[in-house]
């Protein structure tokens, strides 16, 4: 198998795996839209806007939410793809059992010192968040939420900066975009 074949192979597994784990999941927004939407977003991000191809990377933006949300283990995901795949989404994964507060400030604290490609997994990430709080909000998100959402999200990404031009560009795009839609009358 040539290495091309082979690395779509593993991409495609990815998403196999992560359409899985995620089977019983839809985004908290109106339209209930399925989970693995989003996993599936952030990897294309990094793809096509970012440029990124380390297969790791990838495969990880597509596996980032497995261990948070499912009961997928650390151990499962280093068996099937490896220890460095296993070490992206650590580094992205927040800690559950903390209160969620404290997931929020460690987010923040913690971004600078994630590796390039969670970096970048992260930033794509927030992009795509910021779409739904934009477009398709939560269930039950005050106008007051949704913009302290934003301005969090704007808090982590400015210490992800410096890694991937083309992601930060998006992102200040995409966060313009949501604060005009949020701030339109009626909270768009």
């Amino acid at each position: 198998m040539t290495e091309t074949r082979a690395g779509a192979a593993r991409l495609l597994e990815a998403v196999k795996f992560a359409a899985d784990q995620h089977r019983f999941q839809t985004r908290k927004g109106t339209e209930s839209s399925p989970y693995i939407n989003h996993p599936i977003d952030v990897a294309e991000l990094l793809a096509r806007v970012g440029g990124v191809s380390d297969e790791d990377v990838l495969v990880a933006a597509l596996l980032h939410d497995t261990v948070e949300d499912t009961g997928a283990t650390p151990e499962q995901l280093e068996a099937t793809f490896g220890a460095g795949v296993r070490a992206l989404v650590m580094e992205v994964t927040d800690d559950k059992s903390l209160p969620k507060e404290v997931r929020k400030r460690l987010q923040v604290e913690h971004a600078g010192h994630l590796s390039p490609g969670a970096r970048q997994i992260k930033l794509c990430d927030k992009i795509s968040n910021i779409r739904d709080v934009a477009n398709d909000p939560p269930a039950g998100w005050s106008l007051e939420r949704r913009v302290e959402y934003l301005q969090w999200a704007e808090d982590v990404v400015a210490r992800l900066r410096g890694v991937n031009p083309a992601l930060e560009s998006l992102f200040d795009e995409t966060l313009a975009d949501a604060r005009a839609k949020v701030a339109a009358p009626g909270g768009a």
